[in-house]
């Protein structure tokens, strides 16, 4: 008996064949195209790397030096920059500074290091509209713009429309200095860092602005300076923004953090190890404004000593039972006086990056035991659809969405582990290996359905044309200048001219036969299609709007691929409803965190129609489980549900009864004689009037039930088998074994 591994063999020639073996194009093809995703980096050149940070050390050197002496009070190039007087009164205007608040009734959070988000209002300090005229501020505005060159602020505000700025994200780095006054440090001052993200909802564009500051504790408030990303902040500068009592304070924070800034980039230069930051794409959108960024934290009414205490045990758990954490919040303003515009900042929540890192590692445990569940009811699904019947029932486009989406959740994984620096970033590790676990797997079980299916699309072969015969006329000259050649024949016709040499085709380029092999290979089709396919998922990834809208798509289409074949090959899908429940509450995971959760960890907005994806999605499980209850097309009309299938059995003529071989032939598989059923016996009258012995539906009770298995299966192609032969045979391929024609469902 025909087994899965044995060699094809021609049976109608009775010789074997060898097997063709299989293509390794595709997968060189793929295994390229990731390795070009892995290195398509830019990838300085490492002594121009090294030339810059040497030449940004000596920089940094240079600027030192000038700022010590200057806090010296010797002979220095640097002298502080004069702030516009006009700035803090407009400010006062919008924002209320705080104030150093008694410890043992209230206290501000210490450390600001962590992720804000908030909302924006815009004003155009240049025109102002009605209310805004009206204001009480108007006043301040106007002597705040009067150095503004308003002909220079369309060059100055670049690609970016500020007026469409809604909302603002904030990474904050909070790093306390502490100062000696009297022998006694001080911990009152800290040099903050971070980057501010405008946001536009109508093109989910992001303009990203770096800044450097300085954070009082005493009062909860940051002063900061801001420029476009790439354009470089004078940290000596920072000094002139804060109050005239902290500066002191602040110069030297300023110049103990300049020394700690050229240590670290000394030891980077004599190790090697430099950072392969790509610099910002040409099309990101940029400015050249520069503003200044003033916040007031939200006073809390937890004392000052239990607010250390809470801090203490968010940076380092040790499973106290400490006060309840109060709510991280500010209010700011972000002012640009050569632009003219001023952006109100209103209730920025934070959350510290411990708290963060902690919800991090949460979520990456429940993740890994989702992938680990969804592994485990994919390879139980695959062994129970692994052969040739079972895979043609499933569709293989099902899997290759999957695989799309585990490819997602993948790069999002590992973007999440890059970000999560520190212990965080090892545990979603875990999550990220098995979602390309299962891409890889689902891909594969994508290849070999596709393999099991090409013969259902294969056109028919058309038999060979029989050979030309020669006309009576050409037949006859040829017989005479035969004859002719042994007497008086010409020797034209004794020598017939030779055959013309045969035409070598050109050998095709390498695109044409890609294009070639590409189309006539299911493999290398499905893997294209695979590689676009993850082409698209890895560049739109960084925008939101498109790929929200492409992963709501693979999520709506998951199953209906299902349902259209099934209902087109009138076959059920063979899918488990444990594996139809299990994979879609699996997948709805994810997304109904990160698209439902108001407080996911990657902040991403609520969107509320992946409620309504997910009601399809189940909608869609309970048509195919009823599929295998009622019908694969039960829910179409009458007109269109009617499939037409092929029946292997035929009314056949049987013999004389009285002949001693009462069987229908040989079958093509055992070779051994299909024998007649007596109880399938019928007489039927033919065309000429005569009544003759067929073989054909019982009738009775044994007709009224369809259930009636027959000996005897007769394929499209007119070969003949037994029934359970050929049900063993279609197990393995779906294919005439002698002919090698697709061959429909038995």
């Amino acid at each position: 008996m025909s087994t899965q591994n044995d060699e094809p063999r021609d049976l109608e020639n009775g010789v074997d064949t060898p097997r063709q073996p299989r293509s390794s194009l595709p997968s060189f093809l793929f295994v390229t195209f990731v390795l070009f995703m892995l290195t398509s980096g830019r990838g300085e050149d490492v002594s121009v790397t090294r030339d810059q940070y040497t030449h940004g050390l000596h920089s940094l050197e240079y600027q030192l030096s000038n700022y010590s002496a200057w806090l010296n009070g010797t002979t220095s190039n640097f002298s502080l920059p004069v702030e516009d007087p006009n700035m803090r009164p407009l400010v006062d205007a919008f924002l209320a500074f705080g104030s150093e608040l008694d410890p043992e009734h209230g206290s501000y959070y210490s450390n600001l290091t962590g992720f804000w988000h908030g909302d924006l209002g815009f004003h155009n300090l240049t025109s102002l509209n009605a209310s805004e005229a009206a204001s009480e501020w108007r006043h301040l505005s106007e002597q705040f713009i009067l150095p503004t060159n308003l002909s220079a602020i369309p060059e100055l505000l670049g690609s970016w429309n500020f007026t469409r700025s809604n909302k603002a994200t904030l990474s904050v780095g909070d790093k306390l200095i502490p100062l000696k006054r009297d022998g006694s440090p001080k911990k009152n001052v800290a040099v903050i860092h971070g980057k501010v993200d405008l946001s536009d909802p109508e093109s989910s564009r992001e303009l990203r602005l770096d800044f450097e500051g300085i954070h009082v504790l005493s009062t909860g408030t940051f002063y900061a300076m801001v420029e476009s990303a790439g354009r470089g902040i004078d940290l000596r500068s920072l000094p002139a923004l804060v109050p005239e009592r902290f500066k002191s304070d602040s110069a030297h924070a300023v110049e103990i953090e300049l020394t700690t800034r050229i240590e670290k980039l000394r030891e980077k230069i004599e190790s090697g190890s430099f950072d392969q930051d790509t610099p910002e794409a040409d099309d990101s959108p940029s400015t050249k404004c520069t503003f200044r960024l003033f916040a007031q934290l939200e006073e809390t009414n937890v004392p000052k000593e239990l607010m250390d205490e809470l801090e203490k045990e968010l940076d380092e758990p040790t499973g106290i039972t400490t006060v309840k954490a109060p709510e991280l919040a500010l209010d700011g303003v972000l002012l640009s006086q050569d632009c003219g515009m001023l952006f109100e900042l209103k209730h920025a929540v934070g959350v510290q990056s411990q708290r963060l890192y902690r919800k991090i590692s949460t979520y990456s445990g429940f993740s890994t035991l989702v992938n680990l569940a969804l592994l485990a009811l994919f390879r139980k699904q695959a062994a129970e659809s692994s052969s040739a019947v079972g895979l043609s029932r499933v569709s293989r486009y099902t899997f290759l969405v999957q695989s799309l989406i585990d490819a997602i959740s993948f790069i999002g994984h590992i973007t999440l582990c890059i970000l999560a620096e520190g212990r965080p970033s090892l545990s979603v590790l875990a999550p990220a290996g098995l979602a390309c676990l299962l891409f890889v797997y689902e891909a594969q079980m994508a290849v070999l359905i596709g393999q099991i299916q090409a013969p259902e699309d294969a056109p028919t072969p058309r038999p060979s044309p029989p050979p030309a015969i020669p006309p009576p006329q050409q037949a006859a000259a040829g017989t005479n200048g035969a004859e002719g050649g042994n007497g008086s024949g010409s020797p034209a016709q004794a020598n017939p001219p030779p055959p013309p040499p045969p035409i070598v085709p050109a050998r095709p380029s390498f695109l044409q036969f890609l294009w070639n092999h590409i189309r006539t290979d299911p493999a290398a089709r499905l893997w294209t299609l695979l590689s676009l396919s993850l082409i698209v998922v890895f560049r739109i990834v960084i925008a939101l709007s498109l790929p929200l809208f492409f992963i709501g798509s693979l999520y709506s289409c998951m199953w209906l691929v299902q349902i259209y074949r099934s209902a087109r090959r009138s076959r059920n899908s063979g899918l488990s409803a444990q594996y139809l429940v299990g994979t879609t509450l699996g997948r709805l995971f994810f997304a109904c965190y990160f698209l439902g959760c108001p407080k996911n960890i990657l902040d991403v907005e609520p969107r509320r129609w992946i409620y309504a994806v997910g009601l399809f999605m189940f909608a869609q499980v309970l048509v195919i489980l009823l599929q295998e209850r009622i019908g694969p097309a039960f829910f179409l009309p009458r007109a269109l549900s009617r499939t037409q299938t092929y029946d292997y059995h035929p009314p056949l003529p049987l013999p004389d009864p009285e002949a001693p071989d009462q069987s229908l032939g040989d079958c093509a598989i055992c070779m051994d004689a299909i024998l007649v059923d007596p109880g399938l016996r019928r007489r039927s009258k033919s065309t000429d009037g005569k009544e003759r012995p067929v073989i054909g539906r019982a009738g009775g009770i044994l007709g009224k039930v369809g259930g009636a298995k027959k000996t005897y299966s007769l394929a499209p192609c007119h070969h003949l088998f037994h029934t359970a032969c050929l049900e063993r045979w279609l197990a393995i391929k779906n294919i005439c074994p002698q002919c090698r024609r697709p061959l429909p469902p038995l």
